[in-house]
């Protein structure tokens, strides 16, 4: 499961502290240009899109047809809501990557924190 892209990619990850703009340098701030038109990219992009609401609409479908209420189906009901969850949140955090594109904006210049 683990191959070079997947190291090179945990490696590359962001961790930058971007509460506060002015303190990333130049290199860092593309950086997070980079990454967040990558995150617009996929968010733009009608296939990813489909297959995102396919994938929620399955686990609604499944959530949907547990009958019972023994403890195994509250367990799945459970792990299927936790599911549903999880790709929100990915889907949240690709909008956060726009968000901080966006804010920090297309010139080098570093917009004053509130």
């Amino acid at each position: 499961m683990i191959n070079e892209d997947s190291i090179e990619f945990f490696n590359t990850r962001l961790t930058y502290d971007l509460s506060q703009f002015s303190k990333l340098t130049t290199q860092q701030q593309d950086r997070v240009r980079h990454y967040g038109s990558q995150a617009e990219a996929l968010l733009k992009n009608k296939d990813f899109a489909m297959f995102i609401h396919h994938f929620k609409f399955s686990v609604a479908d499944d959530l949907g047809s547990i009958r019972g209420h023994q403890p195994d189906d509250n367990a799945r009901r459970v792990a299927l809501s936790n599911e549903l969850a999880g790709i929100d949140n990915f889907v949240s955090s690709l909008k956060r990557a726009v968000y901080y594109k966006n804010r920090l904006g297309n010139t080098n210049e570093v917009p004053e924190s509130n």
